[in-house]
């Protein structure tokens, strides 16, 4: 009987022993796993991120080109305006000149009205 509750007991322990490496087989699948899926998962992120960033360039880039071509038109409007202003007062400069002297020179004082 010893024996046989010897052959039952080693049963047991190798039973046990074969269940030990099971679980630790399926802890290291899991482990394996877990870092497969973090990996793919930064992969994903990754080319999300690639793929938004170079919209937004392409989104900045023709809205960009509208501005510019908005801006460089106000800038020639701007200049022409400036030119106008600058012909006019180039014009009219001598006047003005002889206007203030006039001012200065021959104050007329008038009575202020209340």
């Amino acid at each position: 009987m010893s024996a046989q509750n010897s052959a039952g007991i080693q049963t047991l322990l190798d039973a046990e022993r074969d269940a030990s490496k099971i679980v630790q087989k399926a802890r290291e699948y899991r482990t394996k796993r877990v870092r497969e899926a973090r990996d793919e998962a930064k992969k994903e992120i990754e080319a999300y991120r690639a793929k938004k960033e170079e919209e937004y360039k392409k989104f900045e880039a023709e809205h960009t080109q509208g501005n510019k071509a908005a801006e460089e038109e106000a800038n020639k409007e701007a200049d022409a305006q400036i030119a106008k202003i600058r012909e006019a007062g180039k014009k009219n400069q001598d006047k003005v000149v002889a206007d203030l002297l006039e001012a200065v020179f021959n104050p007329r004082p008038e009575p202020i009205s209340a």
